[in-house]
């Protein structure tokens, strides 16, 4: 008990630590956060010994709390006409995320389900690290945030269709058995967004109290149950908890948020930290090069998605690309991927590959992210002298200022 003790003390004192020195350089924490979980984790220079399921249960409860909180920002209705407007985008971003990993799968001799697997790796965004990015940046008002959370949606509902087929196809399931999973996930989800649109303001009022203490655990004890329902129905736990948070509404959402806030940033760093624990320092290099190279291309190919979604939506060019950079990172969903196909024996690289992959994305990802603002705040200006040599128009606004959302209708 001790020893479990001081290795969690130790850990989070360590993060607080880290989260002041990223503070004081301007960076986002979570780069720092990932590389502390390699120097704790199994070859790592101190690994931890006993702390290590508590952390891995933590790291489940941080994403379900970054997504809760990100739902209470945002209306049911806000975002069912974002998904309607970004629907195409969602097509545009399967095929020019998924069709890399497909590729390089089978440009490396792996088999074609392999290959498909690897596909799956490399289209999935990080919904865990983008809230994040998006909170610390304090981008969650912005008018392309709902064209980034649509996207995340859309790929998560991919999600509930492509685990179940990908999950029956590595058992050698048939066919059929599969389509079953799918029409079942994609029933619940249906269900629950239903709920969250017609029946939020009674939702809002049942879980409402007076008591902070009540209000906190009614709320957590939900989103847990909500969540732990959908991953059992072979849909997202974090999709359960954003809508979960879409739900809520009113006085409710603005309490809770106030309640949640912390145990979020204490949550989302174990997250993080564990994410850093589960690879091993020493299968990096091998896989290194074709890493950094599919890295490089889904970069390029997400940027482009959220750039083009963005543009439909009618957001300027310092939105649209801060959408993009916001769609880089990737997570949790890959490393599920990537485990299902090692378990079931497809290919053995394929593991380390997508450990690699993921980890200097999402060390990379909110690196682009911040940067977004100055790489527009450049092009703006770029746009205005070349519009003031010509004599025409120059572009409307200052140059990177963030783009706000209108308020929609009453605190959420």
């Amino acid at each position: 008990m001790s020893v479990r003790l001081l290795e969690l003390g130790g850990m989070i004192l360590g993060l607080g630590v880290l989260g002041r020195l990223a503070g004081r350089i301007g960076l986002s924490p979570i780069p720092l956060y990932l590389l502390a979980g390699l120097a704790f984790g199994q070859g790592g220079l101190l690994p931890l010994i006993t702390a290590q399921e508590f952390i891995a249960t933590g790291a489940e409860i941080g994403v379900l709390l970054l997504l809760l909180l990100l739902g209470l920002e945002y209306s049911a209705d806000e975002l069912v006409v974002s998904m309607r407007a970004t629907a195409p985008a969602g097509v545009v971003d399967l095929l020019a995320n998924f069709t890399p990993g497909l590729l390089g799968g089978l440009l490396l001799g792996w088999s074609l389900l392999a290959a498909v697997a690897l596909g799956g790796v490399t289209y999935i965004s990080s919904s865990g690290v983008i809230a994040k990015v998006l909170t610390d940046l304090e981008r969650l008002g912005n008018r392309e945030t709902p064209v980034v959370l649509s996207l995340l949606v859309i790929e998560d509902l991919a999600m509930a269709a492509y685990l179940p087929v990908l999950t029956g196809l590595l058992a050698g399931g048939s066919l059929l058995a599969t389509e079953a999973h799918v029409a079942v996930a994609l029933v619940v989800v249906a269900l629950v967004l239903v709920v969250a649109l017609r029946f939020g303001g009674v939702l809002s009022r049942l879980v409402f109290s007076p008591s902070d203490e009540v209000l906190l655990l009614v709320i957590l004890g939900l989103t847990l149950m909500v969540a732990g329902l959908a991953e059992r129905l072979q849909v997202s736990a974090a999709v359960g908890a954003f809508l979960v948070g879409l739900a809520i509404s009113g006085p409710v959402a603005h309490g809770a948020r106030a309640l949640l806030t912390p145990l979020r940033d204490l949550f989302a760093a174990v997250f993080f930290v564990f994410f850093g624990l589960q690879t091993d320092p020493r299968s990096i290099p091998p896989v290194l090069g074709a890493a950094v190279v599919l890295a490089v291309v889904t970069t390029a190919t997400k940027v482009g998605t959220g750039w083009w979604a963005a543009r439909r939506a009618g957001i300027g060019i310092a939105g649209r690309l801060r959408a993009g950079g916001a769609l880089v990172a990737r997570g949790e969903f890959s490393v599920v991927i990537a485990g299902l196909a090692v378990t079931a024996g497809v290919e053995s690289r394929l593991g380390p590959l997508a450990t690699t992959y993921v980890l200097v994305l999402a060390m990379v990802g909110p690196l682009i992210a911040r940067a977004a603002d100055p790489v527009g705040a450049a092009l703006l200006a770029r746009r205005r002298r070349q519009a003031e040599r010509e004599g025409g128009r120059p572009p409307a606004g200052p140059p990177g200022e963030p783009e706000k959302r209108p308020a929609t209708g009453g605190p959420r």
